[in-house]
């Protein structure tokens, strides 16, 4: 029994965590315009009135694009510093698509 309050006490952290995220999504302006993720999502079939859901996918579809980026610039940097060791500082760093892939 004691079990069951505790799994109770820590669904209630958990709703109120996620209610309180939620929240502050109403807050958060991203960097994906909402009005891009209602399209896109649209041309899905999904349709949300919920402007917190459109943020939350917003959200995340930025976090997708960040990680992607962040990955091509570390595949960019290793590839050019197993090519040339000497002159490192004075390269550009350049990501071509192909990274991404």
């Amino acid at each position: 029994m004691n079990h069951n309050r505790q799994s109770n006490d820590g669904k209630h952290d958990d709703d109120s965590a996620l209610s309180d995220f939620l929240a502050s999504l109403m807050d958060y302006t991203p960097t994906i315009p909402d009005e891009l993720v209602e399209h896109y999502l649209a041309k899905s079939g999904f349709q949300c009135p919920d402007v917190r859901l459109i943020r939350l996918v917003a959200v995340a579809t930025q976090k997708f694009v960040a990680e992607v980026a962040n990955d091509a610039l570390q595949h960019c940097k290793a590839r050019q510093a197993a090519v040339v060791k000497d002159k490192r500082e004075k390269q550009q760093k350049v990501i071509s698509i192909d990274a991404c892939f």
